[in-house]
């Protein structure tokens, strides 16, 4: 049975009609896992067989003593490339047991509660203003989702540097930052128009509402609004996060999708396993799909100064953090768009880095909230070391521990794997068909050279470059020029 829900505001009728089941003969989510599982431990044993990690016969591999060979300087240099591969270990750990441990296939989530009791939620989306219809498009569809989920008690806030126009009516909220706002740390960017929301003057909420804080191109799905009803009905943590996928409606660039298959390991393994088992940030989160309870928020604040513009969220988090607040992983996934082009996507890469560098250099969090994030921080900074260590291992073999073998080949093996499960987990076997869903793992897999080459070039253009600057990608569609 079908229900069809339609809402109309200012003559612009939206009309969404949830699918029909039509999985039964799919395979159920116990048994998708443990195929996932399989296939992981399948192709890293392999990876181990082929790269040397597990030696099948030792008499096959060639033995040279290197400090005969090359010299000392340039062995010394070589093994110095061949140990910054252990920089990665703490977050391919992380993202390994993420993935073995928790169900990565999990059901369609279930209420615990009804929506009618759960507490005011305000979807509040960030804006520059420079793509209103995308904004207002998008502010009627997550509307129709709430509805249809049955939430009742929430608001959808569109907070902008410009007017946008959007349409009057009772659940919605339009927010524009005025010029002259200054915040006391002289925070900008996202940042400052997110702390205007907690002005007294501005904020309408009370200290026991939650906000969903919302990129301009996030889609809710049903999923994910029972999700964060579910969360917030149990209101032990006042910070939460779930998994975004990239690769739904209309794909635009499918290199960059693919290439962000990788992020979406990333959420269901690193991401779910420091929140659902540690409930802390170590790694930081997204800066969207962020669920926060508004006395959590208003005590962490968004006025950081520059440390905390460029990534507000990383800085958010760690900021909770050091304070002692708790986190946790919300079941449901939302949806958005990779960069549309690869400028976009460089551009992407190098704020991030940009940002990240500026929260862990940052005073005002403490050395021992940012360990795990620090680490991560150098091994991306160095990947451009570690990717020519790859060329050198070919061309400069050196003997090593078997030990040190085998970890660089699970890491080596693991990272290849997030590429194939991203797809698996954004692309539906039953909707693409078994000769394009193949078509898409080995496309991502294609992807991974020209990945790699944009995160080198990210890393050194962001190290170099400025660093208070807050590039925006093309977030519409519509805007787009085909020639």
């Amino acid at each position: 049975m079908s229900v069809s829900t339609t809402l109309t505001i200012s003559h612009h009728p939206i009309r969404v009609t949830p699918r029909t089941s039509t999985n039964g003969a799919m395979l159920n989510s116990t048994s998708k896992h443990v195929l996932h599982c399989a296939l992981l431990f399948g192709l890293l044993f392999a990876f181990e067989i082929f790269c040397g990690g597990i030696k099948v016969k030792e008499s096959s591999f060639v033995v040279i003593d290197p400090w005969a060979e090359y010299g000392t300087l340039v062995t010394i240099v070589l093994y110095m490339l061949r140990l910054l591969t252990f920089l990665t270990l703490p977050q391919v750990l992380f993202n390994f047991f993420g993935l073995v441990i928790y169900n990565a296939f999990p059901e369609k989530v279930i209420l615990k509660g009804s929506p009618l009791l759960a507490p005011f939620i305000c979807i509040r989306i960030v804006t520059r203003g420079d793509y209103a219809e995308l904004v207002k498009t998008n502010v009627l569809r997550n509307m129709n989702t709430c509805l249809d989920t049955g939430l009742e008690n929430f608001l959808i806030e569109v907070v902008t540097d410009k007017p946008i126009g959007l349409p009057k009516h009772r659940r919605t909220r339009e927010i524009v930052v005025p010029k002259e706002y200054k915040t006391k740390t002289g925070a900008m960017f996202k940042a400052r128009a997110l702390q205007y929301c907690l002005e007294e003057t501005v904020n309408v909420l009370n200290n026991t509402d939650w906000v969903v804080h919302l990129d301009e191109e996030t889609l809710l799905t049903e999923n994910s609004v029972r999700g964060i009803i579910n969360f917030v009905l149990d209101g032990k943590h006042p910070f939460g996060q779930g998994l975004i996928t990239y690769a739904n409606e209309n794909v635009v660039n499918w290199l960059t999708t693919l290439a962000d298959s990788f992020r979406v390991s990333d959420d269901m393994g690193k991401l779910r396993l420091q929140f659902k088992m540690f409930h802390k940030p170590y790694f930081s989160w997204k800066g969207s799909y962020v669920v926060t309870q508004v006395h959590a928020e208003k005590a962490v604040s968004f006025d950081n100064g520059i440390d905390g513009s460029v990534a507000e969220d990383c800085f958010f988090a760690m900021r909770a953090y050091a304070q002692g607040y708790t986190f946790n992983f919300i079941e449901g996934e939302m949806y958005e768009k990779s960069p549309f082009t690869l400028t976009d996507f460089l551009q992407q890469r190098k704020r991030w880095l940009q940002g990240i560098l500026l929260v862990v250099r940052s005073g005002s969090i403490p050395i021992r909230n940012k360990i795990l994030l620090g680490i991560s921080l150098c091994s991306w900074i160095t990947m451009p070391l570690s990717t020519s260590n790859m060329i050198f291992a070919a061309l400069y073999p050196i003997p090593c521990p078997n030990l040190i073998d085998f970890v660089c080949a699970f890491i080596a093996g693991f990272n290849i794997y997030m590429y194939v499960f991203g797809v698996i987990k954004s692309f539906s076997l039953y909707r693409f068909g078994l000769v394009k869903f193949l078509a898409c793992v080995l496309g991502a897999l294609c992807t991974i050279p020209i990945n790699v080459v944009i995160e080198n070039v990210a890393v050194i253009w962001g190290l170099v470059g400025k660093k208070n600057k807050f590039y925006v990608v093309q977030k519409d569609v519509r805007a787009l020029v085909t020639v």
